[in-house]
């Protein structure tokens, strides 16, 4: 579901990997369909590889997601734009055990975001996770 869906420091929104090459690496944006190359000076983050802080560990990205995805019965998650303490208050229903000294209030907004843009473009798809699994 996450593979291949990067997040680029700088650039608001999610991309695609289209290709690699040996300097660079071409993305699409998910929100204008747009293709650009992406030096390797750039942060790049792979939402694949991208993990919550908790009191007892780390949580995936993609199990947090599941999470927002089942309290909202598949719909869009509230703004990421409202304040601080609603958003935390949100996240802590999601996420009960996060670190609260670890996780900043700029996070929870990025994983909203995230969540939404994904949950718009249909692109959350836990059963095709439930199926890897089981293989």
């Amino acid at each position: 579901m996450l593979k291949g869906l990067l997040a680029i420091s700088g650039h608001s929104g999610l991309f695609r990997l289209v290709a690699e090459s040996k300097n660079n690496i071409i993305v699409e944006s998910l929100d204008a369909n747009k293709r650009m190359p992406v030096y390797s000076v750039s942060k790049v983050s792979s939402l694949e590889d991208i993990s919550v802080y908790t009191q007892t560990g780390e949580t995936p990205l993609k199990e947090i997601l599941k999470v927002i995805s089942d309290k909202e019965n598949g719909n869009a998650s509230i703004n990421p734009k409202l304040p601080e303490n609603k958003l935390r208050e949100y996240f802590e229903g999601i996420l009960p055990n996060y670190d609260k000294s670890r996780v900043y209030v700029s996070d929870i907004k990025k994983i909203l975001l995230w969540y939404n843009i994904l949950q718009s473009k249909n692109m959350l798809d836990f059963a095709e996770e439930n199926q890897n699994e089981k293989e």
